[in-house]
């Protein structure tokens, strides 16, 4: 065989395939933009105020806001000073969904954020630090006449931070502070057709339990879920990608173990890369539709950060195997100085998520933001691994300017060349500089999708900043992804076609005179033991004599 693919194509054939690849990119912007609706749902629910009229409390009574056996309500505190009800006998009741509404598994997850609606009053302020106690119980039911069967139940904090715009004088008693969101609870499945949430905040004076929190007025949980209209999309384009990966993948390893040479470095991870693409594109999810796999969204994360690792680890052995400086070529020793900041990023993100999703397993109401440390934590983690992203994008930028500058030194000999041969390089220099832009491009959108994924996961938890993704973005970065893929495979596919006749399998293409002969021992390599995937791999080895 004699090189690869993208240099023995001819140029209408490469031309096709790429209009293909692109057309097949634009319908991946198409389906998010036109057909899927937009990934998430929010909904905003005011808890009904309850009386628990029982003279001990029953651990086991679940409080409705509504329907047939819907609880003894009042409309505000008000109200309850009146009747001489106490605080620990008030339970903040909250159904999941609205009325007349169900949930389905194809919604995914269940995320939830509080927001305490507090007045300001002289003598009962928000304390500076403030914490609010919850006691906080979870139930489902699967129909509308069964009873309640407790699904998880804690004790949890949130600190208040609330802020008055106004000044604080008697005149504005009354008026509300401005308080921010907090994280809640969240669920990695949507097993059950109706949840139900019943919140107390217990009072206990001795002990400073719920003390100087101000008068809260009303409690709102703002619940959010994936649309099920983007989960079918979404799993429809996972499970037609998935064979078309796969068949490339193995069509490429096909071709490699069929040549005389073992392969190299490069082309081992180009077949891991599409290994690590079928992983995260297997469309295990529809399974989560049938069984209450509450872990789905942590495997996940995990399958998304062992991609990142393999595609970032990919790019820079990419460019480092094409610099002539490379002395040591073929050895993933080499690369452990890049490689290794990456494995130990994507292993800081694993522990961050065992931190919080791994915890939700087992109490769903835990969140790493409700702590300072938390905060502080997430909050950094976040900031830098955007900043180490936009990094490694520079790096890659810096080591692609290296493989042209390089490249570019070696295109001096061209002109010595006889017109034909000037061309057949010409023509691969300016495939491989296209493919490499290419490169450049799938890497600036995957760090700018991350960081955006980052962002607007966190939103909810930071209060102001709202980042919109839209399902055009979602689908058709993952198709840019698949696509790339795909066509680095296919492209550095060992070729069947062989260049100009020749029939060496250890040599480079040679002149039809001995005077061309020299030419090749400027541009590429005659040892016979330094094999590669294309000429331009051997051309731009260092190992070549001069």
């Amino acid at each position: 065989m004699a090189g690869a693919i993208i240099e023995n194509m001819s140029t209408k054939k490469l031309v096709i395939v790429g209009v293909i690849l692109l057309l097949f990119q634009a319908f991946a912007f198409m389906v998010g933009g036109l057909i899927a609706p937009s990934p998430t749902t929010s909904v905003t629910h005011l808890a009904t105020k309850c009386v628990d009229t029982s003279k001990y409390r029953e651990d086991k009574k679940w409080f409705m806001p509504w329907g047939p056996n819907q609880c003894d309500k009042i409309r505000s505190f008000d109200e309850a000073m009146n009747k001489r009800i106490e605080a620990n006998n008030i339970v903040f009741a909250v159904h999941i969904p609205m009325q007349e509404k169900e949930m389905n598994p194809w919604f995914q997850f269940l995320l939830v954020i509080l927001q305490f609606d507090i007045a300001f009053k002289k003598n009962n302020h928000i304390k500076e630090g403030a914490v609010v106690t919850i006691d906080v119980g979870l139930a489902y039911r699967d129909d509308k006449v069964s009873e309640w069967k407790e699904m998880a139940h804690s004790l949890e904090q949130r600190k208040l931070q609330c802020v008055l715009t106004f000044p604080e004088t008697l005149e504005n008693e009354g008026r509300h502070y401005n308080c921010d969101i907090l994280p809640f609870m969240e669920l990695g499945s949507v097993a059950h057709k109706y949840y139900l949430l019943n919140i107390r905040l217990p009072v206990v004076e001795r002990k400073k339990i719920n003390d100087g929190i101000g008068e809260i007025k009303d409690i709102q949980l703002i619940s959010i879920h994936q649309n099920g209209g983007f989960t079918q999309v979404w799993f429809a384009m996972k499970t037609f990608l998935t064979p078309s990966i796969l068949i490339i993948m193995i069509w490429y390893w096909r071709r490699i173990t069929l040549m005389t040479r073992p392969p190299v470095l490069l082309e081992k991870v180009i077949f891991a890369l599409g290994i690590s693409m079928t992983f995260i594109n297997m469309p295990v999810e529809w399974f989560s539709v049938g069984f209450n796999w509450t872990w789905m969204l942590l495997f996940g994360d995990i399958r998304q950060g062992i991609f990142y690792s393999m595609l970032l680890s990919f790019w820079i052995i990419f460019c480092g195997e094409h610099l002539m400086d490379q002395t040591e070529r073929n050895r993933f020793s080499v690369y452990w100085k890049q490689v290794g900041p990456i494995v130990f990023g994507s292993f800081c993100l694993f522990i961050f998520d065992m931190c919080e999703r791994g915890v939700q397993l087992t109490n769903p109401f835990y969140s790493i933001w409700a702590s300072d440390v938390g905060t502080e934590l997430a909050m950094s983690f976040i900031i830098v691994a955007g900043i180490c992203a936009c990094l490694y994008f520079l790096f890659l930028c810096f080591m692609v300017f290296q493989v042209f500058r390089n490249i570019s030194g070696k295109r001096s000999s061209l002109p010595a060349m006889s017109k034909a041969r000037r061309l057949h390089y010409e023509g691969l220099i300016f495939r491989f500089k296209f493919l490499m832009l290419v490169t450049l491009f799938c890497a600036a959108m995957t760090v700018i999708f991350f960081i955006i994924s980052q962002v607007n996961e966190g939103h909810w938890h930071w209060g102001d900043h709202t980042v919109q993704v839209n399902s055009a973005f979602f689908t058709g970065i993952y198709g840019m992804w698949n696509l790339y893929v795909f066509a680095i495979m296919f492209l550095y596919a060992p070729s069947h076609k062989r260049y100009g006749g020749e029939q060496s399998s250890g040599q480079c293409i040679t002149g039809d005179a001995a005077a061309n002969s020299g030419e090749d021992i400027q541009l590429t390599t005659t040892i016979t033991h330094v094999d590669g995937p294309t000429e331009l791999y051997k051309m731009t080895g260092k190992e070549a004599q001069e």
